[in-house]
């Protein structure tokens, strides 16, 4: 596979600083929230997951690779793969974060793994993080990146069947609804919003639904259901979702503290997977 020593890039760290502002959320509850809900106010708790938009990318237009990513090579490894996804996810949320809270984030390359499988080559990237407010540490979370070449035509993974006996509800996939979650979380990845990209280069049959952003659309559910955030939740993508597919969000209660979610595609399939688990 690759001749560079990626493992040689396990254990670096850095550190970045972030805010989710009033501004921000503002922008991020336009896009993600109840209209008939108040936008969170400086001070105000943010929602799970929201962390997400307070540490925009800062690479320059100079540092963008074709795919409109931020190059490789500085503190992540160079992997000569052309196809970046974010794959899954943990998290486990330790005490509330806040609009207008000053945020730092500790990452560190924990794992880098080549593998060949049926769909080629791939290289994961685990990363950890740790997300302080101004009270400590506040969320751990382990993001998993996967790394592949991008083949000369679409070929869909194995559909997996959807559960029969969850609660469902439909979610409208737009254009402007892909913009705006790029817009909110600074990510230029061209398969989200150039047609032309995405068909011609990365081979998608249409526009590709952001994994975060379903597993934004999985948490507000769970949250809504229970009446409560999580305490830990954790996601991975299974099949891709386009804009053109018919969605349902997916919520199964499987014991008196947990709770498995889905993505569903079309009625047919499940696009990404979710666990929530609450404390007692």
């Amino acid at each position: 596979m690759d001749q560079i020593n990626l493992s040689a890039w396990i254990n670096r760290s850095e550190v970045s600083t972030g805010e989710v502002s009033a501004m921000g959320a503002q922008s991020a509850h336009a896009v993600l929230g109840n209209p008939d809900v108040a936008t969170p106010r400086k001070g105000d708790a943010l929602p799970a997951l929201w962390h997400w938009f307070g540490f925009p990318p800062t690479a320059s237009m100079a540092h963008l690779g074709p795919d409109g990513h931020p190059r490789l090579g500085g503190f992540m490894p160079p992997v000569r793969l052309n196809r970046r996804m974010w794959a899954g996810g943990a998290l486990e949320f330790i005490s509330p974060l806040h609009v207008g809270e000053r945020l730092s984030r500790e990452t560190r390359i924990a794992n880098v793994t080549e593998k060949s499988g049926a769909a080629g080559d791939m290289v994961f990237v685990t990363l950890e993080h740790d997300i302080s407010g101004e009270n400590g540490l506040a969320v751990r979370e382990q993001q998993d990146i996967v790394y592949l070449q991008i083949p000369d035509s679409f070929r869909a993974p194995r559909a997996i069947t959807p559960p029969t006996d969850s609660i469902r509800e439909p979610v409208e996939i737009t254009t402007p609804l892909l913009f705006r979650y790029s817009a909110i979380t600074f990510n230029a990845h061209r398969i989200h919003y150039d047609l032309p990209y995405t068909q011609e280069v990365e081979h998608y049959p249409d526009l590709v639904v952001h994994g975060p952003l379903q597993a934004n659309l999985l948490m507000d559910m769970a949250t809504r259901h229970r009446g409560r955030a999580p305490s830990m939740f954790s996601f991975r993508g299974v099949h891709p979702v386009f804009a053109s597919d018919s969605v349902e969000i997916s919520a199964s209660k499987t014991s008196d503290v947990e709770w498995s979610l889905c993505t569903v595609a079309q009625g047919s399939h499940q696009g990404m997977q979710a666990s929530a688990i609450w404390e007692i």
